[in-house]
């Protein structure tokens, strides 16, 4: 490296990804406060929405966006995820979705991430009388991937 290190190229690549891209515990805290000004998608599968997926979060998988997305008044904002970051499904959602016109940002770490951060999951089942019901699938966070949990029980992060 015997170039000089261009900053500014560095600060406008981060300051560019900065604003397309949230995090999980960003996503949580907005939806916990209730200052969420987004509605939060889940992109994949009915299989993977049904096994779990972040609560509060609606169901828009990929395929049927082109029908479902225009239904929102122009202005709304999206936070979109898949599955986790070997994916790219949330990124073809962001780009389909922006596209459109909308504003959108992705969930950086996606469901994976989500579920690791023992943030609040949902998963559709079946009852003993045979109808759907969602039911709280909440796991405890990841002691290898998730910050530990301060005083108060929340994760605490610094980041």
């Amino acid at each position: 490296m015997t170039d000089a290190p261009d900053t500014a190229a560095a600060a406008a690549h981060f300051r560019a990804k900065l604003a397309f891209e949230t995090d999980p515990s960003d996503v949580a805290a907005a939806l916990a406060d209730g200052d969420a000004d987004f509605v939060l998608i889940d992109t994949r599968d009915e299989r993977a929405w049904r096994q779990g997926h972040a609560r509060g979060a609606v169901h828009i998988p990929k395929p049927d966006m082109p029908a479902r997305i225009p239904e929102y008044p122009v202005g709304t904002r999206f936070v979109v995820y898949c599955w986790g970051p070997g994916c790219n499904g949330a990124t073809r959602a962001g780009l389909f979705i922006s596209e459109l016109g909308y504003e959108v940002t992705v969930m950086i770490g996606g469901f994976e991430f989500w579920a690791r951060e023992g943030l609040p999951v949902a998963a559709v089942t079946v009852d003993a009388d045979g109808r759907e019901v969602t039911v709280d699938a909440t796991r405890a966070p990841d002691p290898l991937t998730a910050p530990l949990a301060s005083a108060g029980g929340a994760i605490a992060c610094a980041c």
